[in-house]
């Protein structure tokens, strides 16, 4: 499988503290990796290096076949790239329907121009209808995003990610808050996204992460610690004893 980001070497020091520290991590196209590690380990500092909102002291981050650095580009030309984000809170349109959110996130030119001259194509609609069975809202499409439940509400925004066709999804905690069943539901999105596209997901809930049934890396303290299937990783001394606290 051919290396879709590859970052290497990477640090990064805030006010003294070393938040990154000589980090490498490697993903390939359609791959889907778990990103654990306890709180303060590095886990949202890389994804805020990967997506251009901080930048590193030192180190790489090579991007796609063509082995570009995403460390000359501005975020918006990262997410140009097909880098896509996902915070922990959703952040949808709540006062739009579910199926205007969709269509506003499809992948258009975002011209001046064109943005003013939009008319809404069959072909943008079925899009839509795709994306809304894909992620589970169908029967929602009509309803006020607001309306929806908060499991609901992070389906959307992940759909929101997916309207954008991006080659790499990066995702924070999604499972916080949510009931077993809609639990259940997000693993199988996630699951299927990365059959086409890289998916990291960040998440503490290990349970999760065991249903995701991928190979997770651990970070701690700015560094990966181990990698490899969960039973790998939950079996390796040094990974019990960073959450067991020793």
């Amino acid at each position: 499988m051919s290396t879709l980001l590859e970052v290497s070497g990477i640090s990064v020091t805030f006010d003294g503290f070393r938040a990154i520290n000589n980090l490498s991590f490697r993903i390939g196209e359609a791959e889907l990796r778990a990103i654990i590690g306890p709180n303060g380990a590095g886990k949202t500092t890389f994804m805020d290096i990967v997506t251009g909102k901080t930048r590193p002291d030192e180190g790489r981050v090579i991007w796609g076949e063509k082995n570009v650095s995403l460390l000359k580009m501005s975020e918006s030309q990262i997410a140009r790239q097909g880098i896509g984000r996902k915070f922990q809170r959703p952040t949808v349109f709540e006062d739009q329907s579910v199926f205007d959110n969709l269509l506003m996130a499809l992948k258009n030119d975002r011209g001046p121009f064109a943005v003013l001259t939009y008319r809404r194509s069959a072909e943008d609609a079925d899009k839509v209808r795709a994306l809304a069975e894909e992620i589970g809202l169908k029967a929602e499409l009509p309803r006020k995003a607001g309306e929806l439940a908060h499991g609901q509400k992070q389906w959307l925004e992940i759909g929101m990610l997916l309207a954008q066709e991006p080659r790499l999804l990066l995702v924070d905690e999604p499972a916080a808050g949510m009931s077993p069943a809609e639990r259940e539901h997000t693993t199988a999105l996630l699951v299927e996204a990365a059959k086409t596209r890289a998916v990291v997901v960040v998440e503490h809930d290990m349970e999760f992460v065991r249903r995701l049934g991928c190979k997770v890396t651990v970070f701690h303290e700015g560094s990966v610690l181990a990698e490899g299937s969960l039973d790998h990783v939950t079996a390796n001394k040094d990974v019990i004893d960073v959450y067991l606290g020793r």
